[in-house]
């Protein structure tokens, strides 16, 4: 019986999730399976994987044969990497704390790599919500600047009529006479000059 190690596709419309399983080949795909080996969430940055190593090693040195995207997976957990070195203890090459040393220090470099893309995602996104804020300060003062200079254009137009209007009524106030003689005086003055 052929047995592959392929996703299983799980969770609703547009939010998967898979399980990661060994399965005959002839099943379907989200039929039965042999063992459920882990969870692979692509929704997540960076994608979250739960995988059970040691039992992906069995089912590899038993001849299961992975998928394209089950393989990727299996390689960047660090199956794929510890059955190459457990082949290595079937030759005699290498022995078994040999094999676990070099794949714990693997296993460090990988948790460094994963740890430095979650802090680079963490500051970009902090670096996003400090330049949004930025530009929302900025847009609030100019906002604010633009009030202030409509409102001391306001004042100063409000000041402005006044003047003209005092004005005008300085020139009424001369030109006016100041009371009923004065201006019969003038009238009289206008006839003689006509």
């Amino acid at each position: 019986m052929p047995v592959k190690i392929r996703l299983q596709r799980h969770g609703k419309k547009g939010k998967p999730f898979y399980w990661i399983v060994a399965a005959d080949v002839r099943s379907k795909r989200d039929g039965k399976y042999l063992e459920k080996i882990g969870t692979y969430n692509p929704n997540t940055n960076p994608a979250t994987i739960d995988l059970d190593v040691n039992g992906a090693v069995k089912w590899l040195q038993n001849g299961a044969q992975p998928t394209d995207t089950a393989k990727a997976i299996l390689s960047y957990k660090g199956a794929m990497l510890k059955n190459h070195l457990t082949g290595g203890i079937k030759k005699g090459a290498l022995t078994e704390e040999q094999v676990e040393a070099k794949f714990q220090v693997w296993l460090d470099e990988k948790a460094g790599k994963i740890n430095a893309k979650k802090d680079s995602l963490a500051k970009a996104q902090t670096d996003a919500i400090a330049k949004a804020f930025e530009a929302e300060v900025k847009v609030n003062e100019d906002r604010k600047a633009a009030s202030q200079e409509a409102e001391n254009a306001a004042i100063k137009a409000e000041a402005d009529k006044k003047d003209a209007e005092k004005a005008a009524k300085e020139v009424v106030e001369e030109v006016a006479p100041e009371s009923i003689d004065d201006a019969q005086n003038a009238a009289s003055e206008e006839g003689k000059t006509e």
